[in-house]
């Protein structure tokens, strides 16, 4: 019992080191919503396109609006998150960007980003997924240099499931229960609010 003592002991030691934690969730997402924002607004009037249309789109009402807020939720929160400024706060319209992204994009490919037969989790379109992989290698190893293009790694089909929405979504729940961490500006402005009301 005493060796689970002193091993419990040097565990809680390493919370000085809690900041690791959020830091990384945060410079994780920041790439991650940066692209996403940026690619939108170098594409703005296709996403307005795409959010309203009802027959090849998301069918939104506002597409306009909903496209803007989307795109200032993920460039605004991603240098948020990357300087640790609010980020209670912008994880909650992140949070519901990915929550849209999830149900109005990715739910009905279920639940695997990428189509991987072998997955407990693999849907229907995994199946005619893999025959146009294999198709697409047979064309490739006949027409193209298949070794080159395949040096630095496989080629996969995308199956545009929620798997990776749904992984931002709890990475930012994280951050909006903990908070940024030790190393950023929030902690900053906390520290500097405390010591003014003590």
């Amino acid at each position: 019992m005493s060796l689970l003592i002193r091993l419990q002991g040097w565990l809680d030691s390493t919370r000085i080191a809690d900041f690791l934690g959020p830091l990384a969730l945060r410079l994780y997402l920041v790439p991650v919503f940066w692209v996403a924002g940026t690619n939108k607004l170098a594409g703005m009037d296709n996403v307005i396109n795409w959010f309203g249309n009802t027959d090849w789109g998301l069918g939104l009402p506002f597409p306009a609006v909903m496209a803007w807020l989307a795109v200032g939720a993920e460039v605004l929160g991603a240098v948020a998150l990357l300087i640790g400024f609010g980020t209670r706060w912008f994880s909650i319209p992140l949070m519901v960007t990915m929550l849209v992204a999830a149900f109005s994009v990715h739910a009905k490919n279920g639940w695997q980003a990428v189509a991987d037969p072998r997955s407990p989790f693999a849907n229907a379109n995994i199946e005619g997924a893999m025959e146009r992989l294999d198709k697409a290698k047979e064309l490739l190893r006949e027409h193209g240099n298949y070794d080159w293009l395949t040096e630095t790694g496989n080629f996969v089909i995308s199956n545009s499931g929620v798997e990776w929405a749904v992984t931002y979504f709890v990475m930012l729940l994280a951050l909006f229960f903990s908070g940024a961490g030790k190393l950023s500006i929030d902690h900053l402005i906390a520290g500097r609010f405390r010591s003014k009301t003590v």
